[in-house]
């Protein structure tokens, strides 16, 4: 390699570490609560504020960050609502899903149902039958309880009250008062699962995931589906992977844990 291609070289390097560096400070600003001053945004990126001050003017000037001239603090820029749309625009929630627990299916030979909540309640909408197959009476289009299922409970807590109490005066709350609602909502927020056995189908047990949108609502639910009597430690071990595979589709789909979780433990 001569002189000029090693620098070249060199070049490319640089230039490919800026965007990564870019990039650092545009994740900090996206995950924050609102404008940052420009040392919580170097603390945060640990880089030298007099650096991050370089790649903030160079950011401005693209489009992706902006400077509020009353504070002086960084924020977001027009460009990076821009991107956020279009990749919105492109993304779909099933397309997703599909893709995903396809593959754990395949790969953990579990069966899971997804639901989504329909104006009956929730309403099985995928199953991926593992194997061996699980013939059960649970197929696509089927309503499940609201308040008496590991599907339907995951919406009771996660969903905004307002598309769940239609369906749970249809129940009449399952025998449950509000304070004993309120405590099943805490419970599984704080789980992030509801785990079942046997009260849709005797002898059946569900362990059901949120996966969050954009906005931090649970617009579908995944449930690993199993006999009970046939539980094991490698079976426990695929459902925890489950839950984090439902985490990734959220981020997927513009989920940010840390912007929303405070916002699910209210009402």
């Amino acid at each position: 390699m001569t002189d000029k291609d090693e620098a070249e070289s060199s070049g490319r390097r640089r230039g490919i570490q800026s965007i990564e560096i870019g990039m650092r400070i545009v994740d900090a600003l996206a995950a924050s609560e609102g404008p940052l001053p420009l040392s919580t945004i170097a603390q945060i990126t640990e880089m030298a504020a007099p650096q991050v001050h370089r790649y903030l003017h160079s950011l401005i000037a693209a489009g992706t960050a902006r400077q509020d001239p009353a504070t002086g603090y960084y924020d977001l820029g027009p460009g990076v609502l821009r991107i956020g749309l279009a990749a919105l625009a492109r993304t779909d929630a099933f397309r997703i899903v599909d893709r995903v627990v396809e593959s754990y299916v395949e790969t953990s030979g579990q069966t899971v149902q997804i639901a989504a909540l329909g104006p009956t309640g929730p309403t099985i909408v995928r199953i991926y039958q593992g194997r061996p197959a699980l013939l059960t009476t649970l197929q696509v289009g089927v309503v499940l309880p609201l308040t008496a299922s590991a599907t339907g409970r995951v919406f009771l807590a996660f969903a905004p009250p307002a598309e769940t109490a239609a369906a749970i005066a249809n129940e009449g709350g399952n025998g449950m008062n509000r304070a004993t609602l309120d405590d099943l909502r805490a419970s599984i927020r704080s789980d992030g699962r509801s785990v079942d056995t046997g009260s849709v189908i005797p002898g059946l047990r569900a362990t059901a995931f949120p996966i969050f949108d954009l906005q931090g609502r649970a617009i579908l639910v995944a449930t690993v589906l199993g006999l009970a009597d046939s539980w094991s430690e490698q079976i426990a071990r695929d459902v925890e992977h489950l839950g984090v595979l439902c985490t990734q589709i959220s981020a997927e789909l513009g989920w940010l844990e840390e912007r929303h979780r405070p916002a699910l433990g209210e009402g």
